[in-house]
This record gives C-alpha cells, sequence and structure tokens, in this order.
C-alpha cells in the first residue's frame, strides 16, 4: 500500500465523498496535517473525528471569496502547505436534443472555475513550504475524459480537459519558483456520482483503489497519475487518432449507448 513520506501540511478538497474521502481516510491515518474541505460541515465533523490532525474548513469553492477565507483558515492553523490536493468536482451530461447552457455553466463552475478559486487560495500557502526537505506540490483532479472526446460528455470532459491544459501550462510558469504539479487522470472509479452513469463503466475500480494510485504517484512527483493504466493507456492512444476515425470511434460509442438506453 503506497504511502506519502515525512509528516506533511495538506489540503484536501471535495473531501467527503468517493475518491476525496477515501484520500481523507488515508492521509489521516497516515499521520499528516490535513485540512478537508467541503461543502458540507456535518460530513466534515464526522470525517474529522478522533482525528487531531484534520482541520476542517468547509467552503463552497465556486464562491472565491469563500475558497480565500478557507485559505486564510489553512495558513493560520498550519503556517503553509506541502501539498495541495485540488479533487472537488461533479458531472452531469449533455443531452443535445435539448441544449442546455445553464447545465454547461454548472459544471465549469464547480470543476474549472472552483479549481482555479482553489489554486488562486492555495498558491501563497505552497510558496511558505519552499526551502523544505521536498518540493511542494500542486494536484488537481482532472478525469480519463480529458483525453478523449465522448457522448455526452461535452460539459464534463470539457471541464476536466481544461482543467488538465491549465494546470500543464501552470507547472511551465511555477517550474521556475520550484512547486511542483501533477495531473491525475482517473478512469472509472466506484463513487456516488458514477453510481448515477446509465452506461457500462469498463475496468471500474473502487476508491480506495484509486487513492492508492494517487497517493504512490504524488509520492513519486508523476506529472500525470493516471489510472487504471490498462484503461487509460487505451484512451490515451485513441485520443491521438486522426480525427476521423475517432469521429467513426465517438459514433459507435453513442450508438451504442443509444442502443443499450432504449433496451
Amino acid at each position: 500500500m503506497a504511502s506519502l513520506s515525512g509528516t506533511r501540511r495538506i489540503w484536501l478538497t471535495g473531501a467527503t465523498s468517493g475518491i476525496g474521502e477515501a484520500l481523507a481516510k488515508r492521509l489521516l491515518a497516515e499521520g499528516h496535517r490535513v485540512a478537508l474541505t467541503a461543502r458540507g460541515e456535518e460530513a466534515l465533523q464526522a470525517l474529522a473525528s478522533g482525528h487531531d490532525n484534520a482541520l476542517v474548513v468547509p467552503a463552497d469553492l465556486t464562491d472565491r471569496d469563500a475558497t480565500r477565507r478557507a485559505g486564510n483558515a489553512i495558513d493560520n492553523a498550519f503556517g503553509g502547505l506541502d501539498i495541495a490536493l485540488l479533487n472537488a468536482g461533479t458531472c452531469e451530461y449533455l443531452d443535445v436534443r435539448q441544449f442546455d447552457v445553464e447545465l454547461v455553466e454548472r459544471v465549469f463552475s464547480t470543476n474549472f472555475r472552483g479549481t482555479l478559486h482553489a489554486i488562486e487560495a492555495a498558491l501563497p500557502l505552497l510558496r511558505q513550504a519552499k526551502g523544505g526537505d521536498r518540493r511542494p506540490l500542486l494536484a488537481g483532479v482532472s478525469s480519463a475524459a480529458a483525453y478523449l472526446p465522448l457522448p455526452r460528455a461535452e460539459a464534463y470532459g470539457a471541464s476536466k480537459a481544461a482543467i488538465s491544459h491549465f494546470l500543464e501550462s501552470l507547472r511551465l510558469d511555477l517550474a521556475a519558483e520550484a512547486i511542483d504539479v501533477s495531473v491525475i487522470h482517473p478512469g472509472f472509479v466506484k463513487t456516488p456520482l458514477t453510481a448515477r452513469n446509465d452506461f457500462s463503466m469498463p475496468m471500474q475500480i473502487d476508491a480506495d483503489q484509486a487513492a492508492d494510485y494517487i497517493i504512490d504517484g504524488l509520492e513519486r512527483r508523476r506529472l500525470d497519475i493516471h489510472f487504471p493504466k490498462r484503461f487509460t493507456f487505451l484512451i490515451k492512444a485513441l485520443g491521438i487518432l486522426p480525427p476521423t476515425l475517432r469521429l467513426r470511434l465517438g459514433l459507435r460509442v453513442a450508438n451504442r449507448n443509444r442502443a443499450g438506453a432504449s433496451s
């Protein structure tokens, strides 16, 4: 089982469900000082119960001012951060027969804008950790959907692709400050969010397995933490096909999904 060396000061967003909850339990059990953020304070308190190394910092990351206040609370308690692990996200699928711009904006607000707000709050705290035994690390959860356009995933896939592109660009600029950046691209993970999916999810893993992949990738400072690799390598390969072949593949997936839904 993977673990992070030393004792780290970590900010984990989206901490009360799915991958975030599994990460929170592992990191707290390892003894790290973990600032736990999600919208619901009651769920955060339950997660932190019995852990002196947990800091409960409820916040709606779509609210920039609330996210800044969360950063200030972490700064006051921890005096900086070694790792910012930005995991909060949501998913809604688009039905083009009833094109819904508000749906797209909701998904972008949580996934992309919320991540931007958290980065803004986290960077000053990561800068305070420079000069320690390990370089500070900014890590954000994207998705394997960022590698390959898929039917109905216009909002979700585009928001995750935006996260990947933004973080990879940010990595180039933060290198001069000795701050590392990792981008996390999970495949299908069994969570309350994916439980709502109405299509098959090949090579699905559970949240504990996902947490193990992520912790191992963070410890190794991998630029791209993607898993399970038998799935994500395939998606990556399909994503670099010529556009005509990607179109044919996407149409086959869309037709299969429609056939499954009608049956």
